[in-house]
């Protein structure tokens, strides 16, 4: 048998348990968490708004023309005003080379050319084409021969008929004038082989005054040196890179689009072009568009002309194009900060009755007009910004 002051205090403590609060359940008999204060949220409501419809896709930019430059001909390197980075302007001077040799070889043309006029009796101030080539003093000296031959053979001819002098006088006569003839007409081809050569002369003179200006390089179009491949006093053959010029205004985007789009796209449709490192959006238009598709990768390549008048972009920057194919386009739009994205699954919260509904969505194009929503919600329906760790069915406030 128990003592009395034991049974006193276990009835104590059975009094004690019995009396304690419990907390609430459920009608499963398990525990609610206590209840949070409401949380206050900003909500906008989602609204269809006129869009562009677009093809977004990927590419490089590249310099729409890159020119590699070298010297038509062979000589040492003078002076190379330019270096990498270095802006040019079209016709200005890149490089020059020593112009001594080529300063001789055109004074040594112009003396040749000179005696070749000397010898068809022309005057400095006589042009090349006035030469009369029966009026040469060598066609005149032959003529003057082959006239007095002829005289000669016209008496010789009289006294032979008359029987004054034998035949053999005769015919030494005659063969004498068919000299003179034949000098005569060999004097007209040498007066025209005078020409000719003449010819030749002017057109040394000018290939050595061509040689000459080719000692000068200057840039074919406005853009940035690329590359520096030579320095001064280096001796360059004919061919060999100075210098690699690219044109930074416009550049070209090279863009492969997916068969399916590819349908929509048209010439100076226009683009609205992303790069990194590059801030806002800059200005282009379709501009080449190829006739068949890579059999590969089942694409069409597209050929964007990108505006760059200020010079921000620069060659081999990664973009990403926005072709506007339709504009007009109805969308439904929700602000980006109203969905939340996790394990590839986009949701977004919106209020009703005070609570937050959590919803699944499927999302469209994003830009920074908003998140195009294909399905889910509707129109007029409130999302919540910035919902964070938001829970489904938590009380929520309209701050």
């Amino acid at each position: 048998m128990k003592p009395l002051s034991t049974l006193i205090l276990s009835a104590l403590f059975l009094s004690a348990c019995s009396s304690a609060p419990q907390a609430p359940t459920d009608s499963k008999g398990r525990g609610d968490r206590p209840v949070g204060p409401t949380r206050q949220v900003q909500t906008v409501l989602a609204e269809e708004k006129p869009v562009d419809q677009l093809v977004t896709v990927t590419g490089t930019l590249a310099a729409d023309q890159e020119v590699i430059l070298g010297f038509k001909v062979s000589g040492r390197l003078l002076e190379i005003p330019v270096d990498l980075g270095s802006s040019v302007q079209k016709g200005q001077t890149i490089a020059k080379l020593d112009t001594t040799d080529f300063e001789l070889h055109v004074r040594q043309a112009e003396a040749a050319l000179q005696q070749a006029r000397v010898r068809l009796g022309l005057s400095p101030e006589d042009p090349d084409y006035s030469v009369d080539i029966v009026n040469t003093a060598v066609a005149k000296q032959a003529r003057a021969e082959m006239d007095a031959a002829k005289s000669r053979l016209d008496r010789a001819k009289q006294l032979f008929d008359k029987g004054l002098i034998p035949k053999a006088d005769f015919d030494t006569t005659n063969s004498a004038y068919k000299v003179a003839e034949a000098k005569y007409e060999d004097s007209l081809e040498e007066v025209r082989n005078r020409q000719a050569l003449l010819a030749q002369r002017r057109s040394e003179l000018e290939i050595a005054r061509q040689q000459l200006a080719d000692t000068l390089l200057t840039a074919p179009i406005t853009g940035m040196i690329r590359l520096r491949n030579a320095n001064v006093g280096q001796y360059l053959a004919a061919g060999t890179s100075v210098v690699t010029l690219v044109q930074m205004h416009p550049l070209r985007l090279k863009t492969a689009v997916p068969e399916r789009d590819a349908r929509m796209i048209r010439v100076d449709q226009p683009v609205r072009v992303t790069v990194e490192g590059a801030p806002g959006k800059h200005e282009g238009r379709v501009a080449r568009i190829s006739p068949s598709f890579d059999e590969t990768n089942r694409t069409l390549l597209v050929e964007t002309e990108v505006s760059n008048t200020s010079g921000i972009l620069r060659p081999g920057g990664f973009s990403r194009a926005d072709i506007v194919v339709a504009a007009g386009y109805r969308a439904l739009l929700v602000p980006p900060a109203s969905v939340v994205s996790f394990a590839g699954i986009d949701r977004v919260f919106t209020v009703k009755d005070g609570k937050a509904s959590e919803t699944r969505i499927k999302a469209g194009r994003r830009s920074d007009d908003g998140v195009e929503i294909v399905e889910g919600i509707s129109a007029g329906d409130r999302v919540v910004l910035n919902p964070g760790n938001m829970a489904d069915g938590e009380k929520v406030g309209l701050k």
